[in-house]
């Protein structure tokens, strides 16, 4: 068996960005991931995992030749064995979106075998002070921090340079029960909501979150988006970044273009986001069925979008709602989907696919099951027409993406 690297000190030279948040970089005939480098540095690294395979990964500890891409971290907690949450802080904000854009760019020609031009367009704001939902763990003496990179351990802070201006000011500086998890949100009233959440418990035979409760706000967050003002569960699935989903719904609005009368999909739709630009698009004549897994969350749209008879709810997971008669008898003339990091996977782009609809709008958070879910459309005869991606997630190697696909012609 080969020793293991674990703990070795090598000398690399960096090369091309990886999906991830590192790049990749070779030493004695094995691949090495490389955090807190860009490409084109020359960097001491320590290995940092080795499970005696093709690749380990590491963490660069000393700068030899560095990239003038090259800044210095804005945030005290940043650097190996430190916070896992920022990848990109040693990084431009300008550094950072070409990083990114190379990252969709090869997912793309790798998974979905196309040759794609890439920009990462920014968002308003500045790569600080942007994030309005938080999750945060408790260390052992109490304290809350972010746990490090691919590590259980937690690593307390004083303040975070992404988080929302006063967001985690009800957090720090306290002390909480250990082994704890804090949800903070931050909403566009500013108002602040804490949820405290216990271990978790295992029930038949495995584990689920632990109990919560609210330590402070409503729970009830208000949030301003597609011309609506919206009310959700604090702890619920919303955009972090305050200019998001704003930006996002506006894309969707463009590229779904129904007319008055059409019927739309809006899949994995959460609270209804991209529904209600899809009801003003079609009308009281038209129709848009929204699928979404979280009870939660569609008790909260239907309480947003009560307005609007033309939306329908349908709880339950995507792929099984899809083969129920109300959407296998009623094909849609658009769809929206918005998957979680996974994609959204073989059965529900066949199942899309054997609708047939004229337009399909997918809203990406993760590059590489884009891709994935790209070659599987194409393979039912729909190509990818435009893309839009969004650094929705600035400091983070997180990118938002946005792609139209249609029919072959």
């Amino acid at each position: 068996m080969t020793a293991t690297w674990k703990q070795r000190l090598i000398e690399v030279e960096v090369g091309a960005v990886a999906h991830g948040g590192h790049c990749v970089a070779r030493h004695e005939g094995r691949v090495v991931f490389v955090r807190h480098a860009l490409p084109g540095e020359r960097v001491r690294v320590r290995i940092t995992e080795d499970t005696g395979g093709s690749f380990c990964r590491g963490d660069a500890v000393e700068v030899l030749q560095a990239s003038p891409d090259r800044v210095e971290p804005p945030c005290p907690f940043s650097g190996p064995g430190l916070c896992g949450g920022c990848d990109w802080q040693h990084a431009s904000w300008e550094a950072q979106r070409e990083l990114k854009a190379a990252v969709v760019s090869e997912q793309l020609q790798r998974l979905a075998k196309l040759d794609w031009e890439v920009i990462v367009e920014d968002l308003p704001g500045g790569p600080t002070d942007w994030r309005t939902r938080v999750r945060m763990a408790v260390g052992p003496d109490g304290r809350p921090g972010f746990r490090a990179h691919r590590s259980h351990d937690v690593i307390a802070v004083d303040h975070c340079v992404i988080a929302a201006p006063g967001a985690l000011e009800p957090v720090l500086g306290r002390t909480w029960p250990p082994k704890f998890e804090l949800t903070v949100t931050r909403d566009a009233g500013g108002q602040v909501h804490v949820t405290e959440i216990g271990p978790p418990v295992v029930r038949r035979g495995r584990p689920v979150p632990g109990p919560a409760r609210r330590r402070e706000g409503s729970g009830t967050a208000t949030e301003l988006a597609a011309h609506r003002a919206w009310n959700l569960r604090a702890d619920g699935f919303w955009q972090v970044h305050p200019a998001a989903a704003d930006t996002l719904a506006a894309v969707v609005r463009d590229w779904a273009d129904c007319r008055p009368g059409d019927r739309a999909w809006d899949l994995y739709g959460g609270v209804g986001l991209f529904a209600s630009v899809l009801a003003e698009q079609v009308g009281e004549s038209g129709s848009v069925a929204v699928v979404e897994s979280s009870v939660g969350a569609v008790e909260d749209g239907k309480l947003n979008l009560s307005d609007l008879p033309q939306v329908s709810w349908h709880a339950g997971r995507t792929e099984q709602v899809l083969e129920t008669p109300d959407f296998t008898d009623l094909p849609p003339d658009v769809v929206v989907l918005d998957p979680p990091r996974k994609g959204a996977g073989r059965s529900v782009v066949t199942a899309i696919a054997r609708s047939r609809p004229v337009r399909v709008v997918y809203v990406a958070c993760d590059p590489a099951a884009l891709a994935r879910d790209i070659a599987s459309f194409a393979h039912h005869g729909y190509e990818l027409t435009q893309l839009r991606a969004f650094d929705a997630f600035p400091m983070t190697h997180h990118v938002e993406c946005v792609a139209l696909l249609e029919p072959v012609r």
